[in-house]
């Protein structure tokens, strides 16, 4: 049977246009379907810069999210750790990445995921929304399209030799890969959010920063998207799920009570009541993996392959590069430049080991905080996370994660993270006196590694390819054509 397409994407958010832009780019034929009408509402409106100098002007967009008028953001600013002043995270993280590509963006994901999907169309991808896909077509040897349904309620199959699901974590068809979730219990927490019809700004020149504060319950984002429009959120631990469902709005407010710093931020200021933001909404905010990321004619990206935490605003970053990442494997495979089995397994060892980064960072950053007269924080010590929890997360990572293959003992593991977080307690506590050309975080080896393969793919786009060369670790011995959009052999 001859295809319908090259590449079927499910999903039209951040992930699925990433993917289905970039192979269209190559001049492939392309179908990206999406359950749902955009512009649509979706949680998750704080970027990186990664996304937004690299990812963005590698599919030609970078002009118009910059026109788009969102809140520029110069890093985070964190109630967090032994100082209780606040401090700044700064994207200024290289000289080889100056202003403005230091900064990042709030933006309200409704307009910012449309921006995306229309470029996409403009690039030639075939783009049907209100069409949710029903079931994967497969035979014994691949995945070989989709089953859907057309917005008139006709069901409908489309055929490919590649499938990307980016439905994100309500995906149906995420089980193919990988079998069932795995879920991290150190990570699991619950998030109840909503929105202020406005509020205070922090001290220039972060007044577009979002802020992170620690309180005895866990944790609240301020995330200022517009002038008008602040979204507020609470993870918090699952023990207060029967208070959260008996009344979402009334423990979201307490919560926020709860806080002095952002109280004091929204003293006065009435809740949103324009749609879709007067709702509170509630997610249980569990991180999890898989153990494959792809099988034959099918690979995952987004939220339906892994998620972390909110913490640091790596959920648009991880979905879009992992998409980037797989559509580099369909552009190889469908010119014959690199095989199929080859260039996937290029995308997975790179997407794990970005996933793997940003858990290590964020093992560290919640062991930083001090409150342990909480059950919350006290779950969140490393040195109370079990054996289990511990040897599944070295299965994931491998080792990559330090480039130290012989980090995968549960207590060398263990010493590994307490060694993490202290190093990165440490330099925190040196930002107060540093000058402003100096960032002592830079000297914490967490956060170098974190924000490494962002900054690799800022210098693609900016300058066709890394500046250093990444390492074996990294490439896993495949290279990256100069448009970022294949892999290529070295």
């Amino acid at each position: 049977m001859t295809p319908d397409y090259d590449l079927i994407v499910v999903g039209g958010g951040p992930a699925g246009s990433t993917a289905a832009t970039a192979v269209a780019m190559r001049g492939h034929r392309v179908l990206l379907l999406e359950r749902e009408t955009f512009p649509r509402y979706q949680i998750g409106e704080s970027l990186l810069p990664a996304t937004v100098h690299g990812l963005c002007r590698i599919l030609g967009v970078a002009d118009e999210v910059a026109r788009a008028g969102f809140t520029p953001k110069r890093g985070g600013t964190f109630r967090w750790g032994r100082d209780p002043r606040p401090w700044q995270f700064s994207f200024s993280m290289t000289p080889r990445l100056p202003e403005p590509t230091a900064t990042a963006f709030q933006v309200e994901r409704s307009r910012f995921d449309e921006i995306l999907l229309r470029n996409a169309g403009r690039a030639g991808v075939e783009i049907r929304e209100g069409s949710p896909v029903r079931r994967l077509v497969a035979d014994g040897e691949r995945v070989r399209g989709v089953e859907y349904t057309d917005p008139g309620g006709t069901p409908r199959t489309a055929h490919a030799p590649f499938v990307i699901d980016a439905s994100g974590n309500t995906s149906r068809i995420h089980g193919r890969v990988g079998g069932a979730r795995v879920y991290s219990e150190f990570f699991r927490n619950l998030a109840v959010f909503g929105y202020f019809a406005g509020g205070r700004r922090l001290p220039e020149p972060n007044s577009g920063n979002i802020f992170c504060a620690a309180f005895d319950a866990g944790w609240l984002w301020y995330i200022p998207l517009r002038d008008d429009l602040t979204s507020v959120g609470a993870v918090i631990a699952p023990e207060h799920t029967p208070a959260v469902q008996r009344d979402p709005r009334a423990a979201w407010r307490d919560m926020i009570r709860a806080c002095p710093e952002v109280g004091r931020l929204l003293a006065d200021v009435p809740v949103a009541t324009e749609p879709p933001y007067d709702r509170v909404r509630v997610r249980k905010d569990y991180s999890y993996w898989k153990k494959a990321f792809w099988a034959r004619g099918v690979a995952l990206v987004g939220d339906a392959a892994c998620f972390v935490d909110p913490v640091l605003s790596s959920g648009v970053h991880l979905a879009t590069y992992g998409a980037l990442l797989a559509a580099r494997a369909v552009n190889a495979a469908l010119d014959g430049s690199v095989p199929e089995a080859r260039g996937f397994a290029e995308f997975e060892a790179r997407y794990r080991r970005e996933y793997a980064v940003f858990y290590e960072f964020l093992m560290a950053f919640y062991d930083m905080e001090r409150d342990e007269r909480s059950y919350f924080w006290s779950a969140k010590k490393v040195a109370r996370v079990d054996t289990g929890e511990a040897a599944a997360f070295a299965e994931l990572a491998g080792g990559l994660v330090s480039g130290d293959a012989a980090v995968v003992g549960t207590q060398r593991l263990g010493a590994h993270w307490r060694s993490a977080a202290a190093e990165l307690d440490g330099a925190v506590g040196r930002l107060a006196t540093a000058g402003d050309r100096v960032n002592p975080l830079l000297s914490s080896r967490v956060v170098g590694a974190t924000f490494r393969t962002g900054n690799e793919l800022q210098e693609q786009a900016l300058y066709g390819g890394p500046l250093d060369d990444p390492g074996p670790a990294a490439s896993g011995g495949l290279a990256v054509t100069a448009d970022g959009l294949a892999w290529t052999l070295p």
